[in-house]
């Protein structure tokens, strides 16, 4: 679509000075003097209207789930290979948000503060021109309206990859769930385009969401209630069809950020234990997976932890995944990825009620050479916990 056609929104320009850069943000409306008629706020940097080449579109599915804080530079770089992008290709990022403004625009598409376009990158930006992009461009949709709205819809739907910003995943939840954003984005994952999310873009990745619909909840408050009204998971009551998205990858699982730092352990097993269907005195009431291995559907969860990302992809038949795990060379400490399942159904959950739950395997990847399979939990050695009324009987990280 040419810049003519499309409705009013904000446009980033970049203009060089001899004082160094400067970000200019103004309006551009269609009819001078005009106000905006929609709720939704796009940003572009760019060229959104370039026709792209690409001709090696994968047939393998790629996801990434980033832990918060510090974005990190090579997901982003893996979101645009995978999508195909190369020099010369162009190709379309998207950035998705319910609230905020383009601050990835610049980061995404740029390879350093002084709007160069050419490789290497510094650190701290991705360098998404020199890689093949054509444009970045971002959404803020702030309403159920604006998910919608079929401009928002058109710009997503011709994405080459799709990235979920942070913020606050009830927004999501109750801006996107049910409308036409929803379906496009999950036709953009059933035709294997890149996805990725970052904190409450990555809590929305799980076939099952913690919406926090009722706010955060800490690890200890978890663990001593895992029916505390905060803990919201999608809509309550659980069902079948799962969450917001699709994600092959993450079937039968729930997704957690800011993991280490913020000592989220405690709420993913609890999260992970509501899942587990009630049988035979055991389970949690309402859950609908298994706690057997041996099960298609059982219960597991994934933490990602601050400066670092999983990157998944498929083999191409839509049943095999695996993840790497990546970080920025500067972070301290290892920023590991923890896989959690139970090996049984919990003995104790019930409301107002500690809860109660007998060998959890925990997995932990902790460096960027070792693949994890997520078809079959393997590829890092496992070790056991248990929780008992509430408590750890070792340190579960």
């Amino acid at each position: 679509m040419s810049g003519s056609s499309r409705p009013a929104r904000a446009r980033i320009w970049w203009r060089r000075c001899g004082i160094g850069a400067v970000w200019l943000l103004f309006a551009n409306m269609q009819q001078s003097g005009a106000a905006l008629e929609h709720s939704y706020r796009y940003y572009e940097v760019g060229n959104p209207g370039a026709v792209t080449a690409i001709s090696d579109k994968s047939q393998r599915s790629a996801f990434v789930l980033m832990g918060g804080g510090k974005d990190v530079d090579e997901a982003f770089r893996w979101m645009i290979r995978k999508a195909g992008v190369r020099p010369g290709t162009g190709g379309k990022f998207v950035i998705l948000r319910a609230t905020g403004s383009a601050g990835y625009n610049a980061y995404v598409y740029f390879s350093g503060p002084d709007g160069r376009t050419t490789l290497p990158p510094l650190d701290g930006w991705t360098g998404g021109a020199a890689l093949g992009l054509s444009s970045v461009q971002t959404l803020v949709v702030p309403d159920r309206t604006a998910a919608d709205d079929p401009f928002v819809n058109s710009v997503v739907a011709e994405a080459d990859a799709v990235f979920i910003a942070g913020g606050d995943q009830a927004n999501y939840i109750r801006y996107w769930q049910g409308t036409t954003l929803q379906q496009t984005l999950n036709a953009l994952l059933a035709k294997k385009v890149p996805v990725g999310g970052t904190s409450a873009g990555l809590a929305i990745l799980g076939e099952f969401n913690f919406a926090a619909l009722q706010g955060t909840i800490k690890s200890s408050r978890a663990l001593t209630n895992p029916f505390d009204p905060r803990i919201t998971i999608g809509s309550d009551p659980l069902s079948p069809s799962g969450g917001l998205l699709s994600v092959p990858a993450f079937a039968s699982t729930i997704t957690d950020s800011h993991f280490v730092h913020r000592d989220r352990m405690g709420r993913l097993v609890t999260f992970v234990a509501r899942l587990v269907a009630s049988e035979g005195g055991a389970g949690c009431q309402g859950g609908i997976l298994s706690a057997s291995q041996g099960s298609a559907n059982y219960a597991r969860g994934i933490g990602v932890s601050e400066q670092a990302a999983l990157l998944v992809q498929g083999d191409g038949t839509g049943e095999h995944f695996t993840a790497r795990r990546v970080r920025n060379p500067w972070t301290k400490g290892r920023a590991p990825v923890y896989f959690v399942r139970p090996l049984e159904a919990p003995s104790q959950c019930m409301p107002a009620k500690p809860l109660t739950v007998q060998r959890v395997e925990i997995r932990k990847l902790a460096d960027s050479g070792t693949v994890f399979n997520l078809s079959d939990w393997s590829g890092v050695d496992g070790y056991i916990v248990n929780v008992e009324e509430g408590m750890f009987d070792t340190s579960p990280y």
